[in-house]
């Protein structure tokens, strides 16, 4: 029997099509839903401040999360560290995140153009232009917003630090 914290974690895990239902209810009751997406292999500070920014641009803040097979593919063969099904419920522990749904494709640009998010966001180090998504959701009447990021924080960086130490 699963405890309450445990389905509570489950059920922010949703497909894509559950959850453009659920969205539907969210925006008929006047709420406003943030898209992003990453890989989020180890979560770090930069993370949480980073996720923490997008959900105070609205009501609803959900995260598109690469599945293994698209983190392999991204990031090579050694990544992800995590598996999705561990990345997803980490993030799902966090209380400002909605929803989540993984992706298997390499960019979201299929979730993104079937949920329709009221405002996409991504780190700073990408131009508005260069988002995946950003025009159609722009074209939809939403908005793309870009956060800065915690300088010195990075999977990348973290794993190629305990590699470091261990050789």
């Amino acid at each position: 029997m699963r405890s309450d914290i445990e389905k509570t974690l489950l059920s922010k895990i949703s497909d894509l099509h559950k959850l453009k239902s659920l969205i539907s209810t969210w925006k008929s009751e006047g709420k406003k839903v943030i898209f992003t997406n990453g890989v989020f292999d180890l979560l770090h500070i930069g993370h949480i401040t980073y996720m923490a920014k997008a959900a105070e641009l609205g009501d609803k803040l959900i995260i598109g999360l690469n599945s293994d097979s698209s983190v392999k593919r991204i990031k090579g063969e050694g990544r992800p560290v995590n598996d999705q099904n561990s990345r997803a419920a980490l993030l799902a522990a966090l209380f400002f995140v909605d929803a989540i749904v993984v992706f298997e494709e390499d960019t979201p640009i299929n979730a993104i153009t079937t949920l329709m998010p009221d405002i996409l966001v991504k780190g700073a180090d990408y131009s508005i232009e260069n988002i995946v998504g950003a025009k159609e959701v722009v074209a939809n009447g939403g908005q793309v917003k870009t956060i800065n990021f915690v300088e010195g924080y990075s999977s990348t960086s973290i794993i190629q630090k305990i590699r470091n130490q261990i050789t």
